[in-house]
């Protein structure tokens, strides 16, 4: 008997002690916010991860983040409250709005985080059938978690009018472009489309107009671009003199403080196939082949669909002889196969990858020089892109702009606004004042192949 009730005592015990390892810890609870104050996050004993936590109508909707980022966790109970709003769980709608009752199956799902993840999804199906790029809904995403669903989220989209969006511009004006203002507001349209869709609004409501300012990416001289190759060749294998403070933003790694090969390589690709940063993440081996066609050698590239784009470009020569060096440095390491990436292969988190090129590229302008453009620009990876695209229209011996704009991966009218718009009279003065101009693709095969 008595060893009956210790055994009885002990499962108890036990018992609580599992309990107790599930039990939100008080110090730790979180509200979401922009959201119903029943919507949390917080960690338990028993796990690493961060929990979310959705009560309603005596029910708790519950569920592990898997992850330990707080800012993380809490974009994953945005994500996760929206699915419950979308799929239509909550059968009464208290917990839509604290301060207002509803009285149709519409007003259920009126709030703009409702809404804002059904358009979602339909974006999401876009991306499965090829008319929407990955990227591109990675953005909306980030958009949607940054600034729209905390001001918004519970929010019933009928009460969202002219004012309540000019206070958005506001707010976004402090910190952001005008071109990013606008792309702001076209997600608000999307889901004010919808809306209109789905008979929960009558009618867009008035949104404010943003003059965008074109802003030139600050492309490079050649002089400076060859000064850019020289500073990267030369410190492969050096570390990074602020590693500690990087190691503690971007959680480098204790093998990644030295300059990579990989940069230089990167530098002058971009500059002879158009593409951009984000195409350093995906491009693999598979997509590429070594052509020739009237004489002339070129890679053709089947990049990853991007912003409608997906037939394949033409590279300058001197990318064969770039992606050859690539080739034979990672084929004895295994990692030249087809499904291997390009650029800093061994990595197969390719955010991180591309965090290394970007933080040592940043490290390359601050040597140099180089950092801010002749009208007090910032300059970064995309600006090699930006610079190859310039290049080809001072020195492409009368390249046509639709040619250009399809290897780009653009529209003409991209090309006209944004490039073509910043080139000034006087940019191209020797070859347009000479007969001997030269061609980019004689001046990069130079600039490449000079020794260091």
């Amino acid at each position: 008997m008595h060893n009956f009730l210790m055994q009885a005592s002990n499962d108890a015990h036990m018992r609580n002690v599992k309990r107790e390892r599930t039990v939100p810890i008080p110090e730790t609870i979180i509200a979401v916010h922009g959201y119903p104050e029943k919507l949390s996050i917080f960690k338990i004993a028993a796990s690493k991860y961060w929990q979310v936590r959705c009560w309603h109508n005596g029910k708790t909707f519950r569920k592990s983040t898997k992850s330990q980022a707080k800012r993380s966790a809490l974009i994953f109970a945005r994500i996760f409250y929206e699915q419950l709003m979308a799929s239509n769980i909550f059968n009464d709608v208290s917990l839509i709005n604290n301060t207002r009752t509803h009285d149709t199956d519409n007003d259920k799902q009126s709030t703009f985080g409702a809404i804002a993840a059904k358009m979602f999804t339909n974006e999401q199906a876009r991306v499965k059938r090829g008319e929407f790029s990955y990227e591109s809904v990675k953005v909306l995403r980030n958009r949607l978690d940054a600034h729209l669903l905390p001001r918004w989220g519970s929010t019933d989209i009928k009460t969202i009018d002219y004012a309540e969006i000019l206070k958005l511009t506001q707010q976004l004006s402090e910190t952001m472009s005008t071109n990013t203002i606008s792309q702001y507001l076209v997600i608000v349209k999307k889901v004010f489309a919808l809306a209109i869709g789905l008979n929960l609004v009558k009618a867009m409501p008035l949104i404010p107009k943003i003059k965008i300012k074109i802003n030139s990416r600050g492309s490079f001289t050649p002089n400076e671009y060859w000064k850019i190759i020289r500073s990267a060749r030369s410190m492969i294998g050096k570390t990074h003199p602020e590693y500690g403070q990087l190691r503690h933003k971007f959680r480098l790694r204790n093998n990644d403080h030295l300059m990579p090969i990989d940069l230089q390589w990167a530098i002058r690709f971009m500059l002879n196939s158009f593409i951009r940063p984000s195409d350093l993440k995906t491009l693999k081996h598979k997509h590429i082949d070594i052509a020739s066609k009237n004489g002339n050698t070129y890679l053709r590239l089947t990049l990853p669909e991007t912003k409608s784009h997906s037939s394949p470009i033409a590279t300058l020569f001197p990318a064969v002889t770039v992606y050859k060096s690539i080739v034979k440095h990672y084929t004895p390491l295994n990692l030249a196969n087809p499904d291997d990436y390009i650029f800093m292969p061994q990595y197969r988190d390719r955010h991180y990858a591309h965090v290394i090129l970007s933080t040592f590229f940043n490290l390359v302008l601050s040597v140099t020089g180089l950092k801010k453009g002749a009208h007090g620009q910032d300059r970064s990876l995309y600006s090699l892109r930006h610079s190859a695209i310039t290049f080809r229209l001072l020195y492409g011996d009368g390249i046509d702009l639709l040619t250009l704009a399809r290897n780009a991966r653009t529209s003409v009218q991209m090309i006209e606004q944004f490039y073509s718009s910043q080139l000034s009279g006087e940019m191209n003065i020797t070859t347009t004042t000479s007969s001997a101009s030269i061609s980019l693709n004689a001046w990069v095969a130079f600039s490449t192949s000079r020794p260091v």
